[in-house]
């Protein structure tokens, strides 16, 4: 139950961080998602760091990493984690399939937003 709390308080924690990000800059860019575009790379840049100096503490329930990053940047965006993943699959040598993640998140991605869109407009 305390490692869903910790979630539950980083996540709350994040989704503001997004929510006040788009409330401060959404009208500089009326024509473009620059809100989420910035949530999305900033939050990519911040699961690196997070991972580069959690690796002395490499479990995934480590209370630390499960407030920042399932819990915050889960909240703020959840494309850091695609971007931690493809990078890991990158670092791991793993070319071919960090270009088919790439294709398959943005591509099928696309395609759900255009199929929600369409069958629910």
């Amino acid at each position: 139950m305390g490692n869903l709390l910790i979630v539950f308080i980083g996540g709350g924690i994040g989704s503001v961080a997004r929510y006040l990000v788009s409330l401060a800059i959404a009208d500089r860019s009326p024509s473009f998602p620059l809100p989420t575009l910035l949530v999305n790379v900033v939050g990519c840049f911040a699961a690196g760091v997070i991972l580069a100096r959690m690796m002395p503490f490499p479990t995934p329930a480590h209370p630390t990493r499960l407030m920042l990053v399932v819990g915050f940047l889960g909240g703020l965006t959840t494309f850091s984690a695609f971007g931690l993943e493809t990078m890991v699959l990158l670092k791991d040598g793993r070319a071919g399939a960090a270009g088919l993640n790439v294709m398959l998140n943005v591509a099928g991605s696309l395609l759900a937003a255009w199929g929600g869109w369409t069958l629910f407009k």
